[in-house]
């Protein structure tokens, strides 16, 4: 059976329009997902990225036109300036991590829930009560917000740094059993062809 190692933030507008076309594309396969979220920020300086408010205006300037223009080919409604963006992404990928342990609830429509928290519903996800909601619509106990932080934080880190070491530099990142390598939701086809074989 074939898996996908997912590596996302919780706060990346990429990952929120990647949809939920990573969970369709593996179902047709009969792949397995691990869902990895990280520290997008921290691994930056380590991999030649940098944050928003630390990139050159002509990348600024690009994303500004890029985002909208693939939320509008994607049909998915965006803000492009949230009103609770840069926020605490650990909260909410504590609470993916815990859920993902606690199992019986839809972990791709948690992910997705919490990326449209920040970019549709203009909502703060570092707050308790917006992840609360978010697990109790994805079908998971909302209490997992409160347990397990001790692990879910140590899992975070474990995450990024293991984001680091297998060449991951930016979100959404899928990475393949076989070591293939796909970066950006725009390169979900590619995935998907190689998942059947084609690529």
């Amino acid at each position: 059976m074939a898996h996908v190692d997912y590596f996302f933030s919780t706060l990346s507008p990429y990952c929120y329009l990647a949809g939920g076309r990573l969970e369709k594309i593996a179902a047709h396969h009969g792949a397995t997902i691990t869902y990895k979220p990280f520290d997008l920020v921290a691994a930056f300086p380590r991999t030649g990225g940098a944050p928003v408010d630390q990139r050159h205006p002509s990348r600024t300037a690009y994303r500004a036109q890029e985002l909208p223009r693939q939320a509008k080919k994607l049909g998915m409604p965006l803000n492009f300036q949230p009103a609770h963006f840069p926020t605490n992404a650990a909260p909410s990928s504590y609470a993916i991590i815990a859920a993902q342990s606690a199992e019986g609830g839809d972990l791709g429509g948690l992910v997705h829930g919490i990326l449209r928290a920040v970019w549709v519903e203009q909502k703060d996800i570092a707050q308790d009560d917006v992840i609360r909601g978010c697990l109790s619509a994805a079908g998971f106990d909302p209490s997992l917000a409160d347990k397990g932080l001790l692990a879910g934080a140590e899992t975070y880190a474990a995450n990024t740094e293991e984001a680091v070491t297998r060449g991951v530099f930016g979100a959404p990142f899928y990475i393949t059993d076989g070591g293939q390598m796909f970066w950006g939701q725009d390169r979900l086809a590619d995935l998907d062809a190689h998942l059947a074989g084609d690529l």
